[in-house]
């Protein structure tokens, strides 16, 4: 892996990131406004099953 693969990754990361708030910026407002009442422990068990998933989809696109 160099540097440039690391800026696709990146910038693509930052395009799929906007499309929700560009699409329909009223939807992800609620969105943000009930993932904020989730408790701490339900956000950090969903992040590790999103890191998870997304090395497990690394692997299998890479190897």
């Amino acid at each position: 892996m160099n540097w440039s693969d690391l800026l696709a990754a990146f910038a693509l990361y930052l395009v799929l990131e906007g499309i929700m708030p560009f699409v329909n910026p009223q939807a992800m407002k609620r969105f943000m406004l009930t993932m904020a009442q989730f408790a701490d422990r339900h956000l950090r068990i969903w992040g590790f099953i999103s890191m998870a998933l997304g090395l497990v989809l690394l692997y299998a696109v890479r190897s």
